[in-house]
């Protein structure tokens, strides 16, 4: 069995995407969708209708209406000893403070996790009009590359399993072929667990091909995908007892049909107890290693006695 990724793409090239979404008006501003990969930075975009210096205002971010992001109270903030920023944005939350005087309220998230995932709000309590609260929505995506496993196989079919561990949001898992199509299989089995996916599924294959688990996540615009080869014994002695009936036929007088087919049926047999060596081979290195022996006092005696 061979696996081999397909696509694998960084933290930088998965998602840098801001998309700014004019659903609302007034004093609620303008709602805004950020997009991000985990262990980035994150920028939440803020600034008042009235474009007026912010130095000597206040501002604040929350999270779901309750949590504290930060504070900005005229040169008093979340950054320099000020209480009451909640501990998950602790050390991880900065702003602009060259950018205030331009109306720039934003705000940077450092490390990103899928726990940041959520509502944001910007507010200005004491400017004009009264209340201004800007809103943004973040989300925080995690997309691991799937794993594929052969986990049984006869001469006539292979059970292939796929999983994809801790992802956000929750992708949806397919099994393609080659050329693409997508194969039946399996209800998938979903778990969350912190906030994170865990899906697996199944299919059921019955011929020689390279099959690809495909997991796509629209919401932050990702799809990656792994392949596996599958080579089923009985397609390779069909196809080889074919071409030697017509070897057998157009070379009657020389190559017997007889020594074709027991070639064919020698390299079925060769192929098996290869598949048979590498799957020991593969067991053989998942076992822990043997701990170095420190040389006991027999073991010294040997050692000067080989040397002499």
């Amino acid at each position: 069995m061979k696996t081999s990724p397909v696509m694998k793409m960084s933290p930088a090239g998965l998602l840098s995407l801001v998309l700014c979404l004019n659903l609302s008006a007034g004093t609620s501003g303008h709602d805004v969708l950020v997009v991000v990969p985990e262990g980035s930075e994150a920028i939440l975009p803020c600034s008042p209708t009235n474009k007026e210096n912010i130095v000597r205002k206040l501002f604040i971010w929350n999270k779901d209406g309750q949590k504290e992001v930060f504070f900005y109270d005229a040169g008093i903030d979340s950054t320099n000893g000020r209480s009451g920023q909640d501990e998950q944005f602790r050390g991880r939350v900065f702003y602009f403070p060259n950018q205030l005087k331009n109306s720039n309220a934003s705000i940077v998230i450092r490390h990103t996790t899928t726990a940041d995932s959520g509502d944001y709000t910007c507010s200005f309590p004491r400017l004009q009009p009264e209340g201004q609260i800007f809103t943004v929505k973040l989300l925080v995506g995690a997309a691991p590359e799937p794993t594929v496993t052969n986990l049984n196989e006869t001469k006539d079919w292979a059970l292939l399993q796929c999983e994809v561990r801790g992802a956000f949001p929750e992708p949806k898992v397919q099994w393609r072929n080659r050329a693409g199509n997508i194969l039946h299989a399996e209800e998938p089995k979903v778990t969350e667990r912190g906030g994170r996916f865990y899906v697996t599924l199944q299919t059921t294959v019955n011929r020689t091909d390279h099959y690809q688990c495909v997991a796509t996540q629209e919401e932050i615009n990702h799809q990656t995908h792994r392949e596996i080869f599958v080579h089923l014994n009985d397609q390779l002695i069909e196809s080889c007892l074919g071409v030697g009936a017509s070897i057998g036929f157009w070379f009657s007088g020389v190559v017997s049909l007889a020594a074709v087919q027991a070639l064919c049926f020698a390299a079925a047999s060769i192929r098996r107890r290869i598949k048979k060596r590498s799957r020991r081979r593969e067991n053989k290195n998942n076992e822990p290693a043997l701990p170095l022996k420190e040389p006991g006092t027999e073991d010294r005696n040997n050692i000067e006695a080989g040397s002499k």
